[in-house]
């Protein structure tokens, strides 16, 4: 299926790993132009190191979104280069635990770490995306509908996106910008591996965790959650805006009943 973005231009925050890198190599296969903005120079070199033997553009921009104006020189640096911006992905963030013991102060970092660059990113890309009639798809995360315990940054962060996405739908819609979020659940990454190698036995905490999952019982992987930021992109998805798309193979809605261990009990009566 031909999405149709051969040489569009597209912003990806944290592209460099994880569910972001997925993103970025998803965009490059199907032919667009990429700027990924991410802290790591190491990292983010590389990717642009891998994709340049190949005559691809997946160029690299150092920076700390939680700071404005790395936010800013990241749309400049695009539009120098490229003259256009036709989707901006935003998924840089990071679930960095900060409770309600943590005190006013460590919240509002989380929220910039999590939530304000969304907010930065858009808005000094707002002008090329009106040019170009583009898309904006923000990473979400399940915490901000069934919360998690511990985080109360990182799930306020996470259900301000979901309520930015809705709002900036009605506010672009005149424009025809497209805004969607993808939510994913427990997805599969390098992070998520590191964490897992932690427990005592760890193939059994994987599998604990995969059998909450009801689709398979199996991890989301991040090609999945990159499959559908690029469908959302591309002219294939052009009547859909506003929407919170969860990838999660049924995490986070799905009866309770479909994951318990006794589930070949009849609980329909």
């Amino acid at each position: 299926m031909d999405l149709d973005l051969t040489d569009k231009v597209v912003l990806v925050t944290g592209g460099s790993k994880g569910i972001g890198a997925a993103i970025v190599r998803e965009f490059i296969a199907e032919g667009a132009n990429v700027v990924n903005v991410n802290r790591s120079t190491e990292q983010g070199e590389a990717l642009q190191a891998e994709y340049a033997k190949q005559g691809k553009q997946c160029l690299f921009v150092q920076g700390d979104l939680s700071q404005t104006d790395a936010c800013q020189r990241a749309v400049k640096f695009a539009l120098k280069q490229f003259g256009r911006i036709d989707v901006l992905v935003n998924n840089a963030g990071v679930n960095d635990g900060v409770t309600l013991e943590d005190g006013p102060v460590a919240f509002n970092e989380s929220l910039q770490r999590n939530l304000v660059h969304y907010y930065s990113m858009l808005h000094f890309a707002l002008d090329a995306l009106k040019t170009s009639q583009g898309a904006v798809i923000n990473i979400g995360s399940k915490v901000a509908t069934t919360g998690q315990g511990g985080t109360s940054g990182y799930a306020a962060a996470k259900g301000g996106i979901n309520g930015l996405t809705r709002e900036w739908a009605v506010d672009l819609a005149p424009y025809s910008i497209r805004v969607n979020t993808v939510l994913p659940a427990e997805t599969w990454t390098p992070l998520y591996a590191e964490l897992m190698d932690q427990a005592e036995d760890s193939t059994a905490a994987k599998q604990s965790v995969e059998q909450l999952i009801p689709l398979q019982q199996r991890f989301t992987t991040a090609q999945e959650i990159a499959n559908t930021v690029v469908f959302l992109a591309s002219s294939r998805s052009s009547h859909t805006t506003g929407q919170i798309i969860y990838v999660d193979g049924g995490y986070t809605h799905l009866d309770r009943k479909c994951t318990s261990s006794s589930s070949s009990i009849d609980l329909t009566r």
